[in-house]
């Protein structure tokens, strides 16, 4: 019995030391403008707030100005970082009507981020869209990466049933 409650702990202890901490992506907390806003005027750049930092580097990080027909308004080039912020211009909208805003980010944890506002332009504007190098961050959907939570799980149950197997066996001999 006493081997078998040290091989428990042997594996607990194990289980713990070699299972990866658990990493919240970042979350946004607000955008300007905001999601579902009506606005008489386009903005001249589109800024989202995240609850954690955002890590920058060259073509990581996107944010995407899209009209119903598909056109693109963002201005080309990487989006300006500042600690949760992300900030990308954009060019004078086109017609009325629903605008997506499509963001992809490199999470503060090394994950990709990604999601869609909506907002509605009242009056026409000027502008008139163009085809973006890379549409990536319109998409809207999350892939997550990284390892998922249940390959964890069974390492550790893995782990564990090996430690008291063996102990239960008993396997040692008399001296």
């Amino acid at each position: 019995m006493k081997r078998a409650l040290i091989a428990c702990l042997i594996a607990g202890a194990a289980v713990l030391t070699t299972a990866a901490p658990v990493s919240a992506h970042n979350a946004l907390v607000s955008s300007d403008p905001k999601d579902k806003a009506s606005l008489e005027a386009g903005p001249a750049a589109v800024t989202l707030t995240f609850d954690q930092d955002v890590q920058g580097g060259k073509d990581i990080n996107t944010i995407s100005v899209v009209d119903a027909n598909g056109g693109h308004y963002e201005v080309p080039g990487d989006p300006t970082i500042k600690d949760n912020a992300v900030t990308a211009k954009v060019n004078a909208l086109g017609k009325a009507g629903q605008y997506k805003i499509g963001y992809r980010i490199l999470s503060a944890d090394g994950h990709p981020v990604s999601g869609e506002l909506t907002f509605t332009l009242t009056k026409d504007g000027t502008g008139t869209p163009t085809t973006p190098a890379d549409a990536d961050a319109s998409s809207g959907g999350d892939s997550g990466g990284g390892i998922p939570l249940w390959v964890w799980i069974a390492g550790a149950v893995v782990l564990l049933g090996g430690g008291v197997f063996l102990a239960l066996r008993g396997g040692g001999a008399k001296a």
